[in-house]
């Protein structure tokens, strides 16, 4: 019983830290669409580069069964959720690049799978993107906030540094993992099935 309150309060304080940082997050968000945009403009520059990436993601999951693929997938997405806070320390300029490679990429994808299907190949993104995007924006914009620390006054930035990096592991222990957790399972079943 105490434990499951404990982790009640978990929940709530990562809710109220997710609330407070919204603006961080929002940020995120518009660095992403950015990226995005530029995958779209310049995807014929940046074919040569996108497809080695993606053909190198395709031959590492290739002859994976659902559980190995949802656990490639989960691997990949923790461990850049995670990063993207942790490194956000260097006054949040990982999360930032991040959040524009990552857009860049799912712009080129988009661009290039509506050549091929038409905008309703956009719906195979849709169940998994529902969970995996919210918990990526705001690990990067946990990430950005973390770095921004530094930029406070001497006196705030270490006892600030510490409460924004706790409030951030705490997001990502009781919100970032389940969310990624839901969508590595659909995503993984989604691609077995297509």
């Amino acid at each position: 019983m105490k434990k499951n309150l404990s982790t009640k309060v978990q929940f709530r304080e990562a809710a109220a830290y997710i609330r407070e940082s919204k603006h961080f997050i929002f940020i995120s968000i518009i660095l992403f669409v950015f990226g995005a945009i530029i995958g779209v403009i310049f995807q014929n520059e940046l074919a040569p580069t996108i497809n080695e990436i993606l053909k190198e993601l395709l031959n590492k999951t290739f002859g994976l069964n659902t559980p190995e693929m949802i656990f490639f997938i989960l691997q990949n997405n923790l461990q850049s959720a995670f990063l993207s806070i942790l490194f956000g320390i260097f006054l949040g300029i990982f999360p930032v690049v991040s959040g524009i490679i990552n857009g860049v990429i799912l712009g080129y994808v988009l661009s290039k799978a509506t050549e091929v299907s038409g905008i309703t190949s956009w719906w195979r993104l849709l169940p998994h993107g529902i969970f995996e995007l919210p918990a990526i924006f705001i690990s990067f914009g946990l990430g950005i906030k973390l770095g921004f620390s530094f930029l406070l006054s001497r006196k705030l930035r270490i006892k600030e540094f510490k409460r924004r990096f706790y409030n951030s592991i705490n997001v990502f222990l009781m919100v970032i993992i389940p969310l990624l957790i839901i969508a590595a399972i659909i995503e993984a079943i989604l691609i077995m099935f297509i």
